[in-house]
């Protein structure tokens, strides 16, 4: 059976606007699981579908990468991870005749929800340089184009290999080990547009740049910092591991500029009693500015420091370095700066502060709202230094906790996707296959469209994502875009990036996770990684969308073997037909993934990887300690009369992919253009509710951006800050606003000034 898709495009400016919620999940997450389930999907299929999510002999969920405990309840999923699902097993097709009828410059017209909503694409198509719309082409073909186009680069560098974190594991080792035989290592991906900050700073101050925690970790923990995080929309399984903390007795602080609903209060829909009265989650809420944290925990530390007995003066002389210098600097810190940077009355800090030396074991966990500042890495290692004090890290029950979004983006980086991978990598891959890899350092996402826009890259290849949307400083980005000779992207559905173009492009489509997997060796799987480090396997059960797709490890085998031809002597076909060899050799050069494929038929739910700090209090930096790090406060300071912007996710979102056009805990409904102000900062600045203002984000070059037609939406944000969705915002954020040393770009934190919309 084949849906028709959708017609027209019903994206509105004119939103309606209830009051926001305090409570998340319920009879209403599973009321509109199932209404959007069954519409995509058909009420079987639907069944068949999502009792499979997350299950041991299942499939990954495509959405965020929260982890599963050994023991799975039937309906292993939360409400967006179902969105993502329906998203992928759609019954909506996207045909060659689809094309046909939609130009692209149509398709540039249309809002990324409409494209999204058409269905899956069920044949590889090509745009012709001067062709008006994309064209069926063979799958020979299409890997002739892009042979074609590398071939004729005067260096391997014109060509950027970017990847977005739903690539597996055996897909994404095949890539970079392409790019590496191939002569780059322009490897950008969506991690550097989200945890960069954390692995920077992460790997400065403990020497590994992933979380120390495990979920059980979080379920012994004494206190849970949930800072710049939203659980309820962005990571709702992780509600439960926070119910289940609270009942053995943690408590919750959360330091967020906006109320949450889903660390206010959570329904579990899978228990009765969830459902009907649901469980108080945050203990103390800290409503702090945007951009203070690096300030709050600074403070939090001197506090601590002098409190007689709080330092765990055992592990500090044992396992670290660098305190006396950390000391000196945490010493200078002041109420006043703190109090104006953070928004915060002294007695909540204070009350802060009893929780943390009433904890034993202590977690924090981070997402976007501390990556995404110019003053990121400094303020996540502030919170290295704020565990270290105690003892919090290499402890049961305690530890760094940054929770990632895409369900693989951990395992694409673990597998070698970096544009600056360590020696010992590159010296491990190159003595399996016999291969000379590039030592110097590729681009990341920011440098790649710099590339472009200066005509140092030609070629741009996507496995999966949607990298117009997600990239900041839209227009810039899109005419960098269209610089390029060839433009490909592997996908499953149409995206805004489609219809942005080199001078030629190729569509090609691929399996997604839901899809059965059979090759010339007989039916396969993949793996990912998750947010915790475990590796686990997924299988897709439903028959593929069209007999004209390939998988992810088929797409970059044959093209791999089109372009590097018969010097290459790596076993392109032989990694084709059986997944299991590419895991043999992952095993071999990886750490970690010994004895890969002996251990995953072990265990069916998987294994996790070491990680010293954890393990046993190891610290892999160069001194062999974690470190202690002193750094300036920072934080933003905002002109009279301007806001602190900060771009978020709706609750019908994930990443760029909008499911639908409502944001019910905000209570924002049918529609996205709009502006979360404080009432009392909407009444000085003039702008009623339901007003209509153009957003202007000003930058210390004097340059400006505008993004055009926002309603104002009267709502408790932290004072003189504000909130509006991306990607519709990220048009205000300029390709050089980035993170010190992360290059990550600084979305939560853009200063804008509000403007009577002309159209208003």
């Amino acid at each position: 059976m084949v849906r028709k898709p959708p017609t027209g495009d019903p994206v509105q400016d004119a939103p309606q606007v209830t009051p926001p919620q305090h409570a998340a999940a319920g009879l209403p997450a599973i009321g509109h699981t199932l209404r959007m389930a069954t519409e995509q999907m058909g009420a079987a299929r639907t069944a068949r579908t999502l009792l499979r999510v997350n299950q041991k002999d299942g499939f990954d969920c495509p959405g965020c990468a929260w982890p599963e405990g050994d023991k799975r309840h039937v309906a292993e999923f939360c409400e967006n991870g179902a969105k993502a699902v329906a998203e992928e097993a759609t019954l909506r097709r996207v045909t060659p005749e689809f094309f046909a009828a939609h130009p692209v410059a149509e398709l540039a017209e249309r809002s990324g929800y409409w494209l999204g909503q058409q269905g899956r694409i069920t044949e590889p198509v090509y745009l012709p340089e001067g062709g008006e719309r994309y064209e069926p082409v063979t799958w020979e073909r299409a890997f002739e184009i892009l042979a074609e186009e590398l071939r004729a680069l005067d260096s391997p560098d014109e060509a950027l290999f970017y990847t977005s974190g739903r690539t597996s594991n055996e897909a994404a080792f095949l890539l970079q080990l392409f790019a590496r035989e191939f002569g780059t290592n322009n490897l950008p991906d969506c991690s550097n547009m989200c945890h960069e900050s954390s692995g920077s700073a992460l790997t400065e101050t403990i020497g590994v740049g992933k979380g120390s925690v495990s979920l059980e970790d979080l379920h012994q923990a004494d206190l849970i910092v949930i800072a710049g995080q939203n659980p309820g929309t962005n990571h709702p399984r992780m509600l439960s591991a926070l119910e289940k903390a609270k009942a053995a007795g943690a408590r919750i602080i959360s330091v967020n500029p906006l109320p949450e609903a889903g660390l206010e209060r959570f329904k579990n829909p899978q228990t009765p009693q969830g459902m009907l009265k649901g469980a108080p989650l945050t203990d103390l809420f800290l409503q702090i500015r945007i951009g203070g944290d690096q300030a709050l925990f600074r403070l939090l530390n001197k506090l601590v420091l002098e409190t007689p007995g709080a330092v765990d003066e055992e592990f500090v002389r044992t396992h670290t370095q660098g305190f006396e210098e950390f000391a000196a600097a945490a010493s200078g810190a002041e109420w006043e700066e703190t109090l104006a940077a953070t928004g915060l009355e002294r007695a909540e800090i204070e009350r802060a502060l009893e929780m943390v030396l009433a904890s034993e074991r202590t977690v924090v966990c981070w997402a976007m709202g501390l990556t995404q500042h110019k003053h990121a890495v400094p303020t996540i290692r502030e919170l290295v230094n704020f565990l270290l004090l105690r003892g919090n890290i290499g402890r049961p029950g305690a530890g760094v906790c940054p929770v990632r979004g895409h369900s693989n983006v951990q395992g694409d980086r673990t597998m070698g996707i970096f544009e600056r991978p360590p020696a010992a990598f590159l010296d491990a891959l190159d003595k399996e296959f016999g291969i000379v890899s590039p030592r110097h350092h590729g681009f990341d996402v920011v440098r790649s469209i710099q590339a472009l826009r200066d005509g140092r890259a030609k070629v741009f290849f996507a496995m999966g994502g949607n990298f117009v949307a997600a990239t900041p400083d839209t227009e810039v980005t899109e005419a960098a875009m269209r610089r390029a000779r060839l433009t490909v992207h592997v996908s499953t559905k149409l995206n805004r990036s489609h219809a942005v173009t080199g001078g030629r492009a190729l569509i090609l489509p691929t399996l997604g996770r839901t899809d059965k997997d059979v090759q010339r060796g007989g039916r396969q799987f993949v793996t990912v990684e998750d947010s915790m480090s475990k590796v686990h396997a997924s299988r897709g059960n439903l028959p593929p969308a069209s007999p004209h797709l390939l998988s992810e490890p088929a797409i970059v085998a044959r093209l791999a073997r089109a372009v590097l031809g018969a010097g290459s002597a790596t076993p392109w076909e032989e990694f084709e037909a059986d997944y299991g060899t590419i895991r043999d050799r992952i095993g071999r050069v990886v750490p970690g993934f010994e004895d890969f494929n002996a251990r995953l038929a072990a265990d069916s739910g998987g294994f996790t990887l070491p990680h010293g700090p954890r393990d046993e209090r190891r610290f892999p930096t160069a001194s062999g300690k974690a470190h202690f790090t002193a750094a300036p406060v920072e934080f933003p300071r905002v002109p009279e009369g301007r806001l602190l912007l900060q771009t978020l996710r709706s609750h019908d979102q994930y990443n760029t992919t909008v499911y639908g056009l409502d944001d019910r805990y905000r209570g924002i409904r049918n529609g996205r253009r709009v502006v979360l102000v404080h009432p009392a900062d909407a009444a000085a600045l003039g702008f009623a509710d339901g007003a209509y203002a153009d957003l202007v984000s000003e930058w210390t070059d004097g340059s400006e951006r505008r993004a055009p037609g926002f309603r104002v939406v009267h709502y408790p944000t932290s004072r003189g800050c504000a909130a509006a969705y991306y990607p519709e915002t990220n048009v205000l954020v300029p390709l050089e606003s980035t993170a010190d040393v992360s290059n990550t770009p600084a979305s939560k934190s853009v200063i804008v000034r509000l403007e009577q919309s002309p159209s208003a």
